[in-house]
C-alpha cells in the first residue's frame, strides 16, 4: 500500500465547486476526484512515478 501525505491546498471557490460536483457525479469523494485528476494529468504527461512492480 502506498504512503500519502497530507499537504493543503488552496483552490479557487468556482474551481472546488465543480470538482466537488464532478467527483458527486462518479461516486467519489472530493480528494478522491482530485487524486484521479492527478494522476490522470501526470499519465498523459509521461510523468507518473513507476511502481516497484512496472520496473
Amino acid at each position: 500500500m502506498s504512503n500519502k501525505k497530507a499537504f493543503a491546498l488552496r483552490v479557487d471557490e468556482k474551481m472546488l465547486k465543480a470538482i466537488e460536483k464532478w467527483a458527486a457525479d462518479e461516486f467519489r469523494s472530493t480528494n478522491g476526484q482530485i487524486e484521479w485528476m492527478l494522476n490522470k494529468a501526470l499519465k498523459e504527461a509521461n510523468r507518473h512515478p513507476k511502481n516497484k512492480k512496472e520496473e
